[in-house]
């Protein structure tokens, strides 16, 4: 039975990026392309706009060759991010700016002396 199968989602590591695509391994066998006609169902200006170089992210086979090794994939209509930049809500401490503020005068004070 093959590793890998048509339509199967997978989970690849970006080795390269050129205009026409992004070359993809799959395992220490198995290497693949991500055709930019396979990149959006949209215009695809700059493919670099879609992944950077050593990202792991998710594609869906569409055609395997076993005699090369090779793999065909597409990140078209799937959610192809593994690692979402997620926003944490900074918490203010008790002390707010107060601490920054406390010590502004003295700041200010060495500043100029340092200048004169």
């Amino acid at each position: 039975m093959p590793k890998y199968q048509v339509g199967d989602i997978v989970t690849v590591s970006v080795t390269g990026v050129e205009k026409y695509g992004i070359f993809v391994g799959l395992d220490e066998y198995y290497s693949g392309l991500i055709h930019i006609s396979e990149i959006s169902s949209g215009f695809v200006r700059n493919v670099n706009d879609y992944v950077n170089l050593g990202e792991v992210i998710r594609a869906k086979v569409l055609e395997i060759d076993e005699d090369t090794l090779h793999v065909k994939l597409s990140i078209k209509d799937i959610d192809y991010r593994i690692t979402k930049k997620k926003r944490t809500k900074i918490k203010e401490t008790e002390l707010g700016f107060s601490t920054l503020e406390a010590l502004l005068d003295d700041w200010i004070s060495e500043k100029l002396a340092e200048i004169e």
